[in-house]
């Protein structure tokens, strides 16, 4: 006997790839390119920056005072106070206030040191800062002599 062997037809669409989801893939990945690109284009162009440095205005002048320092010396100082462009109506009295109260007591010796009037100069703006909410921006020494 002999045996012949029967061709079987393939099954239809055996040789067509099964789908895949490809398109959607596709897709898919188009959208994630897109959301990063406008995240990106946000980010680097039209996030909002963080608050503006003020711009400085008018420099307020102050007549020099007299402030008693530690075992019978003094003090001779003056300031000026750089104002920001947007300040309200300033009025020296604070700033000449917070001045005295820094400096009063202080030893002679203390103001003569490396760095301790600079020391003193940052903290004297940081509450003139705090007591003028904002309006001043720096301080100047236009005079200071100890005796």
């Amino acid at each position: 006997m002999t045996t012949a062997t029967l061709d079987r037809p393939a099954a239809a669409g055996a040789d067509a790839p099964e789908p895949t989801g490809g398109k959607k893939k596709k897709l898919i990945a188009i959208a994630l390119v897109l959301v990063v690109g406008a995240a990106a284009a946000w980010w680097f162009l039209l996030r909002p920056s963080g608050p503006a440095e003020p711009e400085p205005g008018e420099v307020m002048t102050m007549e020099p005072i007299q402030i008693n320092l530690a075992d019978g010396h003094y003090l001779r100082v003056g300031i000026a106070l750089q104002l920001s462009a947007d300040a309200h109506e300033a009025d020296g009295s604070k700033a000449l206030d917070a001045t005295i109260d820094l400096f009063s007591g202080v030893d002679q010796a203390e103001l003569t040191k490396a760095g301790q009037r600079k020391e003193l100069k940052h903290q004297l703006e940081e509450k003139l800062h705090e007591d003028y909410h904002g309006d001043v921006l720096e301080v100047y020494f236009t005079e200071f002599v100890t005796q």
